[in-house]
């Protein structure tokens, strides 16, 4: 049973409801700590329903609207009487093949509540609920018969009208702070929004597999609502995807409880995942087989575990008659010539996996055939390009498309438009997906360190990043780019994005790989660079000005920050370092003063638990830090 708690805080904002209407409380639910907590109110004379969330007492949504638009049916779960209600609670633990945590925590309390309406004769309707510590959770569950086509949604997000979001209308595009008053059109999930200076929020989707999309528009002066892409049609029973409100006292920790996305979804669908691989990747762009060759010998001479075969190796990408079975180089970006089957022996020689990138026309007429060829040529897995997104029938095909890679032992990163919601945990050979506004788009470092805090909250995100490249400059400095592949999480980490080895012809038509690698002495970061942890804990930051995380491997710590527009000093103790042990610590910072093209410095001292990470970093700058245990003397 779940047991109802009431702080003083939330006993007066629960009068306050009841005195401002003829509001009658049908339920509330508490998080596990009682931080959080859910009300259903219904109006006693309409009948309906409208809910709310505090932290700590304080509110945050404040009667918001529920209801599922239903065609020939009309608007459901909106108004009515809780006819049954199931609760439970759980708490648990769960260890995924990989992720920023080897054991994340599943703790909840739920409600199931029955809606009895006299007009949905035929039709159950439930609104399920659940409190996190990291946030609440509701869907709807429709149990029916024949085609159900929902055609809208009607849950709202009322928040305060001091609120200030950071917001972007596109998965790639620039994120802006603003009022929510200021809100126009749709815009992306998570919505990161700032309540009061200790009062941090998320809204979000998760657990979207076969519906239509969700973003936020804004309704009246602090309303968001969803803005759905187009209709989902059903047969017989389902549930929608879950909508979070999260909150913290911080922009961290809203970040640290992010494993939430995680749990709103099924568990893991593929039972054998030895095959499933993580690492770091370098994109060959190049389309030749000395480039190839090239590629391959760098990454293995380099502890970089895969090598990607950029667009055109089939031919154009954009041409649906590209053949996506065969080896054809398509001459706008290449000379050629290029001979795959030869590449891919090789890197299979070296111990490197080949991820070969397919657009999405192919993938959409030749899914079934390719899967299997791949497979057969020891391909480890696919990029999807420029895939569709939003309607229920490209998110189906989308999910459905990676789960027929896992059948065939292939992984999968998806490109451009699409963010994550979670699905990664019921289909663990989703590697990564794009959905961010990485490098590709030369964002500079107070740019990153918006996505750090609104799509990081997403989950794993392909970041392109570039290290030798001219822009590197423009964006922050390099110390900042070995800081960002800590900072941004991905199992697949693209770690030069532009950069070709000295071995690679030049780019040619392609054109895109604009610097060259080299073997500065800051490589050994690289070299040691993890790209899944076994602990993650984000430390201090705030959208746009700074950000600091300290991840686990094992034994061995990765420290980073990220700065924006000012000097900023980093003052990091290092409690989470283990009792009683010495590290060695390896600072990678910037330093003009250093006779290299990267300008990065190296500095090594002894330090334990007791000590701290002190450093002052200049504007759009940047550090990283190794912390390795010093072997104990026999």
């Amino acid at each position: 049973m779940i047991t109802l708690r009431f702080s003083t805080s939330l006993l007066a904002f629960l009068s306050l409801l009841a005195s401002t209407s003829a509001a009658v409380i049908e339920r509330s639910l508490s998080s596990p700590d009682q931080t959080l907590r859910f009300t259903l109110e219904r109006d006693a004379t309409s009948n309906e329903f409208s809910w709310s969330v505090t932290h700590s007492g304080r509110p945050v949504v404040t009667r918001g609207e529920l209801g599922l638009g239903i065609s020939g049916i009309g608007t459901v779960a909106d108004e009515g009487t809780i006819s049954h209600a199931d609760t439970r609670s759980v708490d648990t633990t769960w260890a995924p093949p990989f992720g920023e945590h080897a054991v994340i925590p599943d703790v909840f309390h739920e409600a199931t509540l029955t809606i009895r309406h006299t007009g949905h004769d035929g039709l159950t309707v439930r609104v399920q609920v659940r409190a996190y510590n990291e946030g609440i959770a509701l869907r709807y569950l429709i149990d029916g018969s024949g085609e159900l086509t929902t055609t809208s949604e009607q849950t709202s997000f009322p928040l305060p009208e001091s609120t200030q979001v950071w917001i972007s209308s596109s998965a790639q595009g620039p994120i802006s702070r603003k009022a929510i008053s200021a809100v126009g059109g749709a815009v992306e999930r998570p919505l990161t929004a700032e309540l009061a200076p200790d009062l941090f929020v998320a809204l979000g989707e998760a657990g979207l597999r076969d519906h239509a999309r969700m973003k936020f528009s804004r309704r009246g002066a602090s309303t968001l609502v969803p803005s759905l892409s187009g209709s989902s049609t059903h047969t017989g029973s389902f549930a929608t995807p879950w909508r979070y409100v999260r909150a913290a006292t911080s922009p961290t920790k809203l970040l640290q409880g992010n494993h939430i996305m995680l749990n709103l979804n099924d568990p893991s669908e593929v039972a054998d995942t030895s095959w499933i691989r993580p690492g770091k990747v370098l994109r060959e762009v190049t389309l030749t087989t000395r480039g190839g060759i090239a590629c391959v010998d760098w990454a293995a001479n380099h502890k970089i575990d895969f090598v990607h075969i950029d667009a055109g190796w089939y031919g154009s990408e954009y041409d649906s008659k590209s053949d996506a079975t065969t080896v054809t180089v398509d001459p706008k970006r290449s000379p050629g010539p290029l001979d795959l089957p030869a590449v891919i022996a090789h890197a299979r020689s070296r111990d490197i996996g080949v991820i070969l990138y397919v657009n999405r026309r192919a993938l959409e007429t030749q899914l079934d055939e390719i899967l299997p060829l791949y497979q057969s040529w020891g391909v480890a897995g696919i990029k999807f390009g420029f895939v569709n997104v939003g309607s229920q029938r490209w998110t189906s095909w989308l999910h459905e498309s990676i789960a027929a890679c896992a059948e065939h032992q292939l992984m999968v990163n998806v490109h451009d438009e699409y963010r994550m919601t979670g699905v990664e945990r019921t289909l663990p050979n989703f590697m990564t997906a794009e959905g961010i506004r990485g490098d590709e788009e030369s964002p500079k470092n107070e740019m990153v360190l918006n996505t750090i805090f609104t799509r990081g909250l997403a989950g794993a995100g392909d970041q392109t990043n570039c290290y030798f490249a001219s822009r590197v400059p423009t964006m922050g400095s390099h110390a900042s780019q070995l800081a960002k592949t800590v900072c941004i999480y991905s199992p697949w980490q693209y770690l030069f994005w532009y950069d070709r080895p000295p071995g690679a012809p030049g780019a040619g038509g392609a054109g895109r790989a604009v610097g060259v690698l080299r073997d500065v002495p800051e490589m050994s970061f690289f070299e040691r660079l993890p790209t899944v942890w076994d602990e993650t804990r984000w430390l201090d930051g705030y959208p746009g000005t700074h950000a600091t995380v300290a991840r686990r491997s094992g034994d061995t710590w990765f420290v980073a920050g990220l700065n924006g527009t000012t000097e900023h000093r980093f003052e990091i103790p290092l409690r989470f370092l283990a009792p009683g042990r010495d590290y060695h610590l390896e600072l990678f910072s910037d330093d003009p003063s250093i006779a290299t093209t990267t300008k990065v410095r190296i500095d090594s001292s002894r330090i334990d638990r007791n000590g701290a990470i002190d450093h002052t970093v200049a504007p759009r700058g940047g550090f990283a830090a190794i912390l390795s245990p010093v072997p104990t003397p026999r």
